[in-house]
């Protein structure tokens, strides 16, 4: 876990990042869009990713087809219970996904949260962070 945590910590986010793949259809890619999989990544990555996005962006928008609903819906809950994010719109929808093994369209379910900053966000982050260097700090004494 700490590996991924770290992973997160060092990743510089540009256009077209990891864990942010181009939609499909005529909206394009958004810069503030994170596309979760519940088979791709950990849980935290997409935590630790839209905490990383939030830095950047007023308002992410956290995105999942199927089953990986589930896991979307926990990510944006996580950033509300820790006070980090308030939750500002939230789409539901069915989209056609093209079944290779039927050879035919079948419908998938969609959602689209919209997440901004709270007022404490930058706090919250700073604080978390000096936490981070002390206990980084603390580790190198006792080495």
């Amino acid at each position: 876990m700490e590996e991924v945590t770290e992973a997160v910590n060092n990743l510089s986010i540009a256009e077209g990042a990891a864990g942010a793949a181009p939609a499909a259809g005529a909206e394009g890619h958004k810069k503030n869009r994170i596309q979760v999989s519940n088979t791709k990544k950990p849980l935290f990555f997409y935590v630790n990713l839209a905490k990383r996005y939030m830095q950047l962006h007023e308002e992410v928008e956290l995105s999942a087809l199927g089953m990986a609903i589930a896991t979307v819906v926990t990510v944006a809950e996580i950033l509300k219970n820790n006070g980090l994010a308030v939750e500002k719109k939230i789409m539901t929808s069915t989209v056609d996904v093209k079944d290779d093994a039927r050879n035919r369209p079948i419908q998938k379910a969609k959602i689209e949260i919209l997440i901004g900053k709270t007022e404490k966000f930058d706090e919250l982050m700073a604080a978390a962070a000096e936490e981070r260097e002390a206990a980084g700090a603390a580790e190198e004494d006792q080495s």
